[in-house]
């Protein structure tokens, strides 16, 4: 005869699963996973209303490639490269909660958490490459020294590597704000007055990143990023596997020489001629194929316009 305590801990399980789908379909909290070869978009925060948004590429099973977006977009920017790596390379996409619609963005530490959690509810251990582009260098850092999970290459496309006084960070964000914003409510037609290009395949991820901006996220987020301290200590093995790459007409290129210096072991390559990101924008099949000969062979494929410096 069935014990009638087992009977009551099914029912409680079976109510707490359909909270949690409840809570998926509405976009508040909890979990859920597509499985193999299915696209998640879900949250995975321990507080309502702090959670970030999670898109999957490819199959859960296979390596897993995890991008870290620049600022003013989605992290559904990175699609046009998951979708070129998918048939090898499970690929997930994290959005900031600082552009989740009625999210409150907490610090990168709680970030971090959340993807942290992400992963572990996917069964992932290891990471076999990070990509990260502009400030999306800043969370990954934090990633790379506070998480223990293995990292076998990282790659960072013009990584905005600054530090910032607390105060000139504070006067920033009403201007970056407007920018922002100004995506959204022109529709993107603002897009080339703040980038070098307007490209049409890019202003979606701009007009929804500025739709569900706050001023008191981007004032939270900036509180805690690209402080005015010295760059983390990264290990010597994890230097040796990873590439800062800057376009050589890009504003960020000015960070180059400091991180040279402090990651010695690393890889320095340069796009010439090419401006923010703009080898990922513009060619995203060859920007992913460039990231699956560094997982392969941990160098750059023969590309007619880099010049790649190696550190000791």
């Amino acid at each position: 005869m069935d014990d009638p305590r087992n009977r009551r801990s099914k029912a409680v399980h079976h109510r707490k699963r359909q909270a949690e789908k409840m809570a998926f379909r509405y976009g508040r909290y909890g979990s859920h996973s597509g499985g193999a070869g299915g696209n998640d978009d879900c949250f995975y925060s321990l507080r309502k209303g702090t959670a970030m948004r999670f898109k999957t590429f490819g199959n859960r099973n296979d390596p897993a490639v995890l991008f870290f977006h620049a600022m003013g977009v989605t992290g559904e920017s990175s699609m046009p490269v998951a979708e070129k790596m998918a048939e090898k390379y499970y690929c997930i996409m994290p959005t900031s909660t600082v552009y989740c619609s009625g999210q409150r963005y907490q610090s990168k530490r709680d970030e971090i958490q959340q993807i942290v959690r992400f992963l572990g509810n996917h069964g992932i251990k290891e990471i076999e490459l990070i990509v990260a582009s502009s400030i999306g260098a800043d969370l990954a850092m934090a990633f790379l020294t506070e998480i223990k999970i293995p990292v076998k290459h990282v790659f960072f496309d013009g990584g905005q590597f600054a530090q910032i006084g607390k105060a000139t960070r504070r006067i920033m964000v009403p201007f970056l704000y407007i920018a922002m914003k100004s995506l959204y409510w022109s529709k993107g037609k603002t897009l080339k007055r703040i980038m070098w290009c307007d490209d049409d395949k890019i202003k979606p991820y701009f007009i929804e990143a500025g739709k569900n901006l706050t001023y008191g996220n981007l004032r939270r987020q900036l509180t805690d990023s690209l402080e005015d301290k010295p760059f983390s200590e990264l290990s010597e093995e994890l230097q040796k596997h990873t590439f800062w790459e800057f376009g050589s007409i890009e504003e960020h290129f000015k960070y180059r020489n400091a991180v040279m210096q402090t990651y010695i072991y690393g890889n320095f390559p340069v796009f010439e001629g090419f401006n923010h990101m703009q080898y990922q924008i513009q060619n995203p099949e060859g920007f992913a194929r460039m990231l699956e000969t560094i997982i392969e062979t941990d160098r750059l494929p023969e590309l007619a316009f880099a010049m790649w410096y190696r550190g000791k």
